[in-house]
């Protein structure tokens, strides 16, 4: 039986009245039970936003209700004007507004919780109403954050502007009288912050923002004056009021001698505030400033001042916070001076390049930070050395070289993070010399060291006699983990850069990498970047010596992998393997015996040859084909395991970008090979490898053969399973994942584009191979009419990554049509569905962000499939309630009248389609429409 009192366990029955507001009420806030309390909550959030809300919140407001209820009505009735004011006849604006403020008048001296709500409530009325309804209104409102269109907050931003007139000298005259409370002020100060932020004019609000100033002695007004300068200087227009700026100059700098008094007494806070004041004058309008020649002196003595602040005394961010403000008004005074022309430049370079050099001393001091801390100043650095240039090394570089000859007193020695590429500069010889002189004695240090070093790689390669005096320190580093990354790194990029002058230091090279190695100093990324680096080394070795060091290197691990072979299948032996394989895919990426353009050595494109190999089989093919059955045998027993299998394939896979058509030994034997594997359990790196094997090797006649034989299958096997029935969350993620893969590996994908996440990538650019070889696609066991399906399919997948693959396949797809017979008749059979599938995403069955794909097919079958493409449209778009029930039969016809116009411009076709899906989707004219 219900307890009295209590809403009903179905409380969507009740009426929404007055009485049933308060028993749930009532609930919400005594009632013990929590679900009661979650049950009362739901019911009164849909009583707040129903049309009985009009009526029963003025009722609650009575002055014999308690105060939780009358919150309840004011809530109420804020909610209703705020987001449903298009329910309220404009003739009841008038009433609605007297009503507010007899109740605002009736609070004014009752619960305050309440009476704020009614402001707030008044405050959304305004903004609805003016400048229209309501022209004069005027209030400190939630003008920012209120629910009202972009449109409508510019035309209230400028009426509220407007009346700045009436309320800035309320303002001033709260502020100004020395009997007003502080509390008063502080609101004041509040206020004009709040009011400075609808673009008010500098100059209207000046005489308000030096007594903003004046406050700023007073502890209690400090935090809030500060907030209210700062957003008054920092508006967009303010610039303009040069007069107003170069009166608030001197109120700036009157202010240090509050600053170093709170530095001397440890007051943070004063501090901060201060520099937020000095650097948002200086940042927001330096060029203003620095055009006032008339007044250089004063702008400069702020720059001195911010230098003051750049300088204060602690370690940032320890025991000071406030340095770090000061660095963006450094680069923007810096870009500034130099976007002048040549001979205002040099002026203006004469003034303040002596002082960028004292910022370098300032940065240098602030860096010296405790053991246990780091401040990296390199990024400013950096900036500046646009500026100072060459004569900034020299400057760094004596103060080095004093550091290190002086032999009265010991250096305690700081670090920079990294450093400026500086390797055409006269300096770099006598660096060179210094660096080993350097009595490391933290880690930073070291660290630093290291990068710097890696940084000179380049100058290295052009100055190979100094390989001897750093590359010792590199290779004692690597035995120390704590260096891991920045000793890898840097013999890597030694390793790139200088290989052809590194062949009388391999040996030990080698040898301390191996030692590391078995040593398991380095964790797996570094221990992948090490075994690169030897790639990179070995290549400039002899055939002979290049098999050699391999021998050396690589046996400890073929060895491990045919134990781990032979042993059953466990998550440890797992991690090895993949360990393993990583080792053996990280050393063939780099290791190529031809001379090449190495920027692409990690991935990015591919290598360009500049010169023929030498004759004989390639060293990677030779260890490949001795290891090839053992891979073979890794796989039989972990086929199943995705990573093994991926591990697995990126062996072949980057030896296959290293050396493309010098892998050309191999292209049978592994054509079988994923064949196999693909055909027992369809992975997706199996179609990765198998896409890049197309790529490369189908233009060839003598690798034609096994090439079309792997594409056919995977292409036959992918299908199938694509084709299978099924209902279970795993096999249609599977069939997701190869449908997506498959559609990628068709010979018309775009070269770099990053088709799908995870380990589905683009490799080389696949649509020169079909204009090669159209062979693929005229095959007769190739099932071009299936492959088209999987595509149309495909674009009705939830993942927007594969929608978007599969419209790129489309897109380079439909233009083949003419060059390829049977992709021709696909497309007159069933390019209708192709159509409709777009139809349908643009409708509401795609994300928003992949219109602009949907629109590159239509503008495709534009283009190259007009008559058809007229036909279908009008098909398609005949059903009542397709694509969307929301549009009308007039909005489809004008839609697809648009579409078949455009024939010439994509950015045209772009806008119609995103114009459409809104429409679809109800979207159309909404806050939330303007933002995409």
């Amino acid at each position: 039986m219900e307890t009295p009192g209590r809403i009903a366990a179905t409380p969507d029955n009740l009426d929404f009245t007055v009485e049933n507001v308060e028993k749930a009420l009532h609930q919400l806030y005594y009632d013990p039970n929590i679900e009661n309390k979650n049950l009362a909550q739901k019911w009164l959030m849909q009583a707040q936003v129903s049309p009985q809300a009009w009526q029963f919140c003025w009722s609650l407001l009575s002055p014999d209700k308690v105060p939780e209820i009358q919150y309840f009505g004011a809530s109420a009735l804020h909610t209703k004007i705020s987001r449903y004011w298009s329910d309220i006849p404009t003739d009841q604006y008038e009433s609605l507004k007297t009503q507010l403020f007899s109740q605002i008048a009736c609070f004014s001296s009752g619960s305050k919780m309440v009476l704020t709500r009614l402001c707030v409530a008044l405050a959304s009325l305004a903004l609805n109403t003016m400048p229209e309804a309501w022209p004069g209104a005027v209030s400190e409102m939630e003008f920012q954050t209120s629910r009202l269109p972009q449109y409508r907050k510019g035309q209230v931003r400028g009426a509220l502007g407007q009346e700045w007139g009436s309320v800035c000298p309320l303002l001033q005259q709260l502020l100004q009288r020395t009997d007003s409370p502080g509390a008063v002020k502080a609101r004041v100060l509040r206020c004009l912050s709040s009011w400075v932020l609808l673009d008010v004019p500098l100059s209207e609000s000046e005489s308000l923002v030096h007594d903003c100033f004046s406050a700023l002695p007073d502890p209690e007004l400090f935090d809030t004056a500060v907030e209210a300068i700062v957003n008054a200087i920092s508006q967009p227009d303010s610039q303009r009021y040069v007069n107003t700026l170069l009166k608030l100059v001197p109120r700036v700098l009157a202010l240090q001698e509050q600053l170093r008094e709170a530095v001397q007494s440890g007051d943070m806070e004063t501090c901060h505030g201060i520099c937020r004041i000095a650097v948002t004058l200086g940042e927001n309008h330096s060029r203003t400033l620095l055009e006032q020649v008339d007044h250089w002196q004063g702008f400069l003595a702020l720059v001195n001042m911010i230098m003051f602040c750049t300088g204060i005394p602690g370690h940032y961010p320890v025991n000071e916070t406030t340095s770090s403000l000061t660095l963006t008004f450094w680069y923007t005074l810096q870009d500034e001076i130099m976007s002048f022309e040549t001979d205002k430049q040099a002026v203006y370079l004469q003034v303040y390049r002596p002082v960028y050099f004292q910022l370098v001393d300032v940065l240098l001091h602030k860096a010296q930070f405790p053991t246990d801390q780091e401040v990296d100043i390199s990024d400013t650095l950096m900036y500046v050395y646009e500026m100072l240039g060459a004569e900034l090394l020299s400057n760094l570089y004596e103060k080095l070289g004093r550091l290190l000859t002086n032999t009265e007193q010991p250096t305690s020695w700081q670090s920079i993070a990294e450093t400026i590429d500086v390797n055409y500069s006269d300096v770099i010889p006598g660096l060179i010399g210094l660096i080993p002189r350097i009595s490391i004695n933290n880690v930073q240090l070291a660290d630093t060291v290291m990068f710097t070093i890696g940084a000179l790689a380049e100058w290295l390669a052009d100055h190979p006699v100094m390989l001897s005096s750093v590359l010792p320190l590199v290779l004692q580093a690597l035995g120390n983990p704590d260096l891991s990354v920045s000793s890898v790194s840097t013999l890597k990029k030694i390793c790139r850069e200088c290989k052809y002058d590194l062949p009388p230091y391999a040996t030990n090279i080698v040898a301390v990498s191996q030692e590391v190695l078995i040593k398991q100093i380095h964790k797996t990324s570094q221990c992948m970047w090490l075994m690169q680096a030897l790639g990179f080394l070995l290549s400039a070795l002899p055939v002979e010596d290049i098999l050699k060091n391999l021998h050396s290197l690589i046996t400890p691990y073929i060895q491990q992998l045919e134990k781990l072979a032979d042993e059953t299948p466990n998550p440890s032996n797992k991690l090895a393997i993949i360990h393993i394989l990583g080792l053996l895919s990280n050393l063939f990426t780099t290791l190529d015996i031809s001379k090449q353009d190495d920027e692409s050595a990690d991935g990015s494109a591919p290598p360009v040859k500049t010169a023929p190999p030498p004759p004989g089989p390639n060293p990677v093919v030779v260890v490949l084909q001795q290891v090839f059955a053992l891979i073979q045998t890794v796989l039989g027993k972990w086929l199943n395991d995705s990573q093994v299998v991926e591990a697995v394939c990126a062996i072949f896979e980057k030896s296959v970008k290293t050396l493309l058509h010098d892998f050309a030994p191999m292209v049978s034997q592994l054509s079988e090979m994923l064949g196999q594997m693909y055909s027992t359990i369809p992975q997706a790196p199996a179609l990765d490898l198998t896409r890049q094997m197309v790529h490369i090797f189908a233009s060839e006649t003598d690798h034609f053969p096994p090439i079309k034989a792997l594409f056919e299958l995977v292409t036959s096997v992918t299908l199938s399973i694509f084709q299978q029935e099924t209902s279970s969350p795993e096999a249609l993620s599977e069939r997701k994942c190869v449908s997506s893969c498959l559609i990628t590996l068709m010979p018309a994908v775009p070269l770099g584009k990053e088709l799908r996440g995870g380990s589905f990538r683009s490799v080389y650019q696949a649509e020169r191979a079909l204009k090669r070889k159209p062979d693929l696609f005229l095959s007769e066991s190739l099932d071009v009419k299936a492959v088209f399906h999987c595509g149309v399919l495909s674009l009705k997948f939830p993942e927007a990554p594969t929608v978007k693959s599969t419209c790129l396949f489309f897109t380079e797809l439909i233009p083949r049509c003419s060059d390829v017979p049977p992709l021709a008749r696909v497309m007159q059979e069933d390019g209708k569905l192709l159509m409709q599938a777009v139809l349908e995403g643009i409708g509401g069955g795609a994300s928003r962000s992949l219109m602009d794909q949907f629109a590159e097919v239509i503008f495709s079958l534009n283009k190259n499939c007009f008559s058809l493409l007229v036909v279908w449209l009008k098909e398609a778009l005949q059903p009542p309630g397709f694509p969307s029930s929301r549009v009308t039969t007039a909005q489809k016809d004008n839609f697809s009248q648009q579409i078949l116009r455009e024939r010439v411009n994509k950015r045209r076709m772009k806008d119609i389609v995103k114009e459409f899906t809104l429409l679809c989707r109800g979207l159309h004219g909404t806050e939330y429409a303007a933002e995409y």
